[in-house]
């Protein structure tokens, strides 16, 4: 397989450029020679073949060839917007959201959150993040990046929202809330969908409240109670086969 690696600057066919510093550390693990094949993307769509012209101790040289049109993105855009679970879940839970489309991640601090950060910690915690997701994107043949925005509270995200929006749904424990893919198949066409999803202990009930005062609608993901890092994914991964 064709190492696939994510540059900032936008790319154009014949320019030379160095490779960003992972990608390179990466390039020399392979132990790429010049004149060695490569794919690159900068998130703007599509993907560009590409060839090493000189691998240096700390730094690869590499020249931008031709341009293919390919997209592997969901039908519909999908946000999430969860309750961090804590320790390496996070991580984890960035990198499979980006392998199954999501195109964007908010990450909330809530009433029962364990993981609580702000100011410059959230900044970088969102950096770490966001470099977790290229490399998602690199490893699963992605050529968009989703957006991963730094951790605000609950509250103050749900002010923020526009008040007409892109379907919003709320992953509930209630018993009567209808089932996701019931509610999802209609949406798959709506242009976007946001998924509110809570941490461990998940959601109030005021929080819930709130939500729901904003426009979503409570779904269910069954009978089953799923961790905070299994909830969102297995919704991502239900609007995603609906929209297919």
């Amino acid at each position: 397989m064709t190492p696939r690696f994510h540059v900032e600057p936008a790319l154009r066919a014949g320019i030379e450029l160095p490779l960003p510093d992972n990608a390179a550390r990466h390039a020399q693990v392979l132990r790429l020679q010049p004149g060695a094949p490569l794919c690159l993307f900068d998130g703007q769509g599509g993907e560009w073949s590409a060839e090493v012209l000189a691998m240096g101790r700390k730094s690869v040289q590499v020249r931008v060839l031709a341009h293919e049109p390919v997209e592997r993105e969901l039908d519909v855009a999908v946000t999430l917007a969860l309750g961090m679970p804590a320790n390496e879940r996070m991580d984890t839970l960035v990198e499979k959201a980006t392998e199954l489309g999501v195109v964007a991640i908010q990450p909330l601090v809530c009433e029962r959150s364990v993981l609580r950060v702000a100011g410059e910690r959230a900044e970088r915690k969102a950096a770490h993040w966001q470099a977790v997701a290229v490399a998602a994107c690199e490893q699963s043949g992605r050529n968009r990046v989703p957006l991963i925005g730094a951790p605000l509270p609950l509250r103050e995200w749900l002010a923020g929202l526009a008040p007409i929006a892109p379907a919003r749904l709320l992953l509930s424990l209630d018993p009567q809330a209808p089932p996701l893919l019931r509610a999802t198949t209609p949406l798959a066409q709506a242009g976007g969908i946001t998924v509110l999803s809570g941490p461990e202990g998940g959601l109030s009930d005021a929080e819930q409240a709130l939500a729901l005062r904003h426009g979503f609608v409570a779904v269910s993901l069954g009978p089953r109670v799923l961790r905070a890092d299994t909830a969102p994914l297995a919704a991502l991964a239900c609007i995603g086969g609906a929209s297919a």
